[in-house]
């Protein structure tokens, strides 16, 4: 194998096309933004953690192209398919950009040539639904085309982890597809996890996100409850992760946020229902998470009755972190943007500061976000406004600056833990 296309330069794609470029493969990355290839093609990188002079050496060596073009599929020995997965408004799977690349990339395919989905979904989708818009082609998958599915296990943010450090799982249909897998991946990863199908690698994708999900909406109901009991849920969980076996800790926030865990566990939730299963505890962690939103923005309205004897209708409220995570500018499903809809919602003037998000992209729910800009952390801000909310808690943030001079602190992430929490200071 001396080449690969990596279609969708995101968070995924472009991390894995840097990675197999700088095993020595001939890399073509696809995507349809333009401004990215353009970006790309200069040796500059849109994403924090990828890029930088490892690119611009893959570039200068002809290693690593950028294009919008499919017609380089034609050239490529291997494709692989990083693209979103979202949820329609009725919680349903959209496959359409999935669908509509393999449609225009269709023309382009060649005996003998590997596809290997990344893109998390349903089980079934890559032998029920993939392989027969491949096979339109005219070409038998098996035997003239080879293909399987491999999960992305991205976490942006997290340096202790990458794609050469997290075990890849793959699974296929057939022998041939499983081996060609197999050999492609080895290329980049040390460890190789086989399983019997395509169906259930897109099976364990979804167990680990569910996962996540009902964890996290399990400390997110226990802060809510303990909340109104008087008790600290982050010195409960402290102490609890101290237990040696049978306790792993998550932690509550805002909501739930990213390109993953908000999104997957309805795809099982919908296949499901095609076999009439009901996933209660799934959907239920979903409720509760997206609850979470609601309930931040009532602690607020509560703090700010309280502490200035004034409701939402008309404050000034200073949203800090308009990302979904820590340490990440990315704002996919970010629950702050969901505060801060709800906030402007009921009157109040809202602003946002975050140090890697200088302004918020196009947003299809929340169109009258788009285009805000952060504004700078400074003294004279924070005694100018009513609260702040802290929603993210990135670690390139004046913590101390706020503390001292915001009248109110609404905090969902513990950055002011228990022993350190001053009167202005609501724990969310």
């Amino acid at each position: 194998m001396r080449s690969v296309a990596v279609i969708g330069l995101g968070y995924v794609g472009l991390p894995l096309a840097l990675s197999f470029a700088e095993s020595g493969l001939n890399v073509s990355g696809i995507d349809i933004d333009p401004e990215k290839i353009r970006k790309l093609r200069r040796g500059e990188s849109y994403i924090e953690r990828f890029g930088g002079e490892t690119l611009r050496r893959l570039v200068r060596e002809g290693r690593f192209q950028a294009t919008t073009d499919y017609a380089v599929i034609a050239g490529a020995d291997a494709v692989c398919l990083c693209l979103p997965t979202p949820l329609d408004r009725h919680r349903a799977p959209d496959l359409s950009f999935v669908l509509n690349t393999a449609e225009a990339f269709l023309p382009h395919l060649r005996p003998g040539q590997l596809i290997s989905l990344e893109s998390t979904t349903y089980p079934g989708t890559t032998a029920d639904v993939l392989r027969p818009l491949l096979e339109k082609s005219g070409l038998k998958v098996g035997s003239d085309l080879f293909l399987g599915f491999s999960p992305e296990r991205e976490d942006p943010g997290n340096k202790s982890f990458s794609i050469k450090t997290t075990p890849k799982i793959i699974g296929a249909d057939d022998d041939r597809s499983l081996a060609r897998m197999k050999a492609l991946y080895e290329r980049i990863i040390p460890e190789i996890v086989v399983v019997s199908s395509s169906k259930t690698a897109e099976a364990v994708k979804l167990t680990e996100n569910i996962f996540r999900s009902v964890n996290v909406a399990l400390v997110n109901e226990l802060k809510v409850v303990f909340d109104r009991m008087g008790i600290d849920v982050w010195e409960v969980i402290e102490a609890a992760k101290t237990k040696p076996f049978g306790y792993m800790p998550f932690y509550p926030g805002p909501g739930l946020g990213g390109h993953c865990i908000p999104i997957d566990p309805f795809y099982l939730t919908w296949k499901a229902r095609e076999f009439g299963i009901s996933t209660k505890f799934i959907e239920l962690a979903g409720e509760i998470n997206n609850y979470m939103p609601d309930y931040v923005v009532e602690k607020l309205s509560r703090a700010l009755d309280l502490h200035a004897g004034k409701g939402l209708n008309g404050a000034k409220i200073l949203i800090v972190g308009i990302a979904y995570k820590k340490n990440v500018g990315d704002t996919r499903e970010s629950p702050a943007l969901a505060i801060y809809d709800k906030v402007a919602n009921r009157g109040a003037d809202v602003a946002y500061h975050d140090p890697l998000v200088p302004s918020v992209p196009g947003l299809r729910r929340y169109p009258d976000i788009t285009g805000q800009g952060s504004i700078a952390l400074t003294k004279e801000v924070l005694e100018g406004i009513d609260a702040a909310i802290i929603c993210t808690d990135h670690d390139g943030v004046d913590y101390e600056l706020i503390r001292r001079h915001c009248p109110l602190i609404v905090d969902t992430r513990n950055v002011f833990p228990g022993s350190t929490r001053s009167g202005n200071i609501v724990p969310a």
